[in-house]
């Protein structure tokens, strides 16, 4: 192909930063959008200059232009869509969860095999140089075996009873939230970082406020505003909890989550600790690597393309100093899945979560979840029929 044209399904804060990352790719043009609403699509289309607007997605799948879907929906609507388009026999890029249930979302990879398309789903924290440094650091084995692993992903946005929007409804975002919001973030992640994956869980979850007051109207995802008007909703899912998990090889690990942390952002850490030496990743400080050494000095690692391996330079797009973020790494996701799309079916290596990673994140969820509710370890669901 030697333009691709993209359709975005969706108008909320996902959907905008998707069309943003997208502008900054070669080769590749959004030429359609939809929304829950015939207006909401008409001004996100004259906001973006995209072309072709429509209030079904349905008409946005049957767009003949459109060559690669972007789903930017809320959850509950995660695996229609997404079957729809897979039915359609066009590649797919979903935000994650895959689907609501791991049953609907092994329906979906078997569906993408039949259909012979590129699937994958938005966890674009692998994508980032450091993260690809630090993956390469651990597989030559420049510091020995890893022996523990663990791990914060911490935020802010639903520290007060008065805090609310769509991901607190589970009949819309699902059973689980922060575990499935940004929890399945830290566990890609690291089983990426690793190249293992987590075998067997032991969950301690917590819901901070059973009852929280629902504005009379709609709020976006992290954005804050006085109401005066509401309703008292009661919650079901978890606003922070921690997580003690168990790779394949026997490394051990334990990560924590929480909606409701004063002060904390997008407080996404991971720290690695080998035999010889410690790496630690922080997504607010993305441009530095820290590496820990008994017998000498700790060092940090700047994200400098002159500094790092071939394969971690390549996400590198300026020099030294120049700063790269969150912006960036949604940027490299695109490039690395676009270009599996363009050379399609001769995919050459790729290091984007594919439909089958996304699948076995919803396994991984629902070990999470009902290790909580039992209160006892929980082995993850193999699913090998369909993994890699």
């Amino acid at each position: 192909m030697s333009l691709i044209k993209v359709g975005i399904i969706g108008t909320g804060f996902s959907a905008k930063s998707h069309i943003e990352a997208l502008r900054r790719l070669s080769g590749v043009e959004v030429v359609a959008i939809s929304g829950s609403t015939l207006e909401k699509a008409k001004r996100m289309a004259e906001q973006f200059s995209i072309p072709n607007f429509y209030g079904s997605v349905d008409e946005l799948i049957k767009d003949s232009e459109v060559d690669v879907v972007h789903n930017c929906t809320p959850n509950y609507l995660h695996y229609t869509v997404n079957k729809k388009v897979l039915e359609k026999g066009k590649h797919l890029l979903s935000e994650k969860p895959l689907a609501m249930t791991s049953e609907e979302s092994r329906e979906l990879v078997e569906l993408a095999k039949s259909k012979h398309v590129v699937a994958g789903v938005c966890f674009n924290y692998r994508h980032y140089p450091l993260v690809a440094q630090a993956k390469e650091l651990i597989a030559k084995g420049e510091y020995g075996p890893v022996h523990l692993v663990h791990g914060t992903y911490l935020q802010d946005w639903l520290l007060y009873d008065t805090d609310y929007n769509w991901r607190l409804d589970a009949k819309r975002n699902g059973k689980s939230r922060a575990i499935a919001d940004i929890g399945s973030h830290w566990c890609d992640t690291v089983q990426y970082v690793l190249n293992k994956k987590i075998v067997e869980v032991f969950a301690d979850l917590k819901t901070v406020h059973p009852v929280r007051k629902k504005p009379i109207g709609e709020v976006e995802t992290f954005q804050s505003k006085g109401q005066e008007a509401f309703e008292e909703i009661q919650i079901d899912s978890e606003d922070c909890g921690s997580v003690i998990v168990h790779f394949e090889d026997g490394t051990h690990g334990a990560f924590v989550v929480s909606q409701v942390n004063a002060g904390r952002k997008n407080y996404l850490t991971f720290e690695i600790a080998a035999k010889q030496g410690t790496l630690y990743w922080n997504q607010e400080e993305p441009n530095k690597l820290w590496i820990g050494r008994r017998d000498g000095g700790n060092m940090e690692l700047m994200r400098d393309p002159s500094l790092l391996s071939p394969v971690a330079a390549t996400l590198a797009h300026y020099p030294g100093g120049h700063q790269e973020g969150w912006p960036d790494g949604l940027k490299n996701l695109f490039i690395d899945f676009y270009t599996a799309v363009k050379t399609y079916p001769n995919v050459s290596a790729s290091s984007f979560a594919t439909i089958e990673d996304g699948h076995r994140i919803m396994q991984l969820i629902e070990a999470i979840v009902k290790s909580n509710e039992e209160k006892r370890w929980v082995k993850v669901e193999t699913g090998q029929e369909v993994l890699r």
